[in-house]
């Protein structure tokens, strides 16, 4: 998937509705506007009313279908918030053809031996627990799509542990299987469900993780947009419970 190019067609994703969460920086950010330069209709999920309004703006401005906003802190949010939130957007566009689970927080890097309960719940609570509940509220909504795609987030640290990304690296190996098992338990029915590993990109939290490097030398969210665009449309149907290193 290393030499993939952004499609030419550019209504690739034309009548898809796709929510996108961590939408207001970074990778989600760029996904959000990406997808709707390719025609989706993009549901943009963050805890930054600011920032949903500026991307908000932008793909109005494209001349994009108009996207919609909803703010949540997936920090506080409970299973009866993503509940009514499935259900509003049942009522609203009918189903759900994609989600991007998108949002992550990474805490400081630790040893072990200082993780404390509070950062580790913090962590556990955005990255998984969170992500878990709201997708599996939204699984009606993807189920009334022709080919729905669920695409997670990983990362390298989620397949191999690393010493001191503790709770991070916890967080992405939970994410790693309940994508294998999601992808086992509903590929019968045609819904394409994967993980993702942007790799080293040019992002907020890479640089609050890796302080010193020269932010120049990485690829761009931008940059690595072409594989979320493939996997977000019907041209990967049949790629499914993979976990894909970018």
């Amino acid at each position: 998937m290393k030499n993939l190019q952004l499609p030419e067609d550019k209504t690739i994703l034309k009548d898809k509705v796709i929510l996108v969460t961590g939408a207001g920086d970074g990778i989600g950010r760029q996904a959000a506007l990406t997808f709707a330069k390719y025609g989706a209709t993009v549901i943009l999920l963050g805890k930054t009313v600011k920032k949903l309004e500026s991307i908000y703006d932008e793909i109005v401005e494209l001349g994009a279908p108009q996207p919609a906003i909803i703010p949540l802190d997936m920090k506080g949010a409970t299973v009866k918030n993503y509940q009514d939130m499935a259900l509003t957007i049942i009522d609203q566009f009918g189903r759900l053809d994609g989600l991007l689970n998108n949002a992550s927080i990474l805490n400081s890097l630790n040893p072990i031996e200082h993780i404390n309960e509070e950062t580790f719940d913090k962590v556990m609570k955005v990255n998984f627990k969170a992500t878990f509940f709201l997708t599996q509220s939204l699984i009606p909504a993807l189920k009334l799509s022709k080919s729905p795609s669920v695409l997670f987030t990983s990362s390298s640290v989620g397949k191999q542990g690393r010493a001191f990304w503790g709770e991070y690296a916890f967080s992405k190996f939970a994410t790693e299987g309940l994508m294998q098992t999601m992808a086992d338990e509903y590929e019968h029915i045609g819904m394409r469900v994967n993980a993702i590993n942007p790799g080293a990109t040019k992002t907020r939290m890479r640089a609050k993780a890796y302080p010193g490097e020269d932010a120049n030398k990485l690829k761009t969210p931008e940059q690595i947009m072409p594989a979320y665009v493939h996997l977000m449309s019907d041209e990967s149907i049949g790629i499914c419970g993979q976990s894909i290193d970018l």
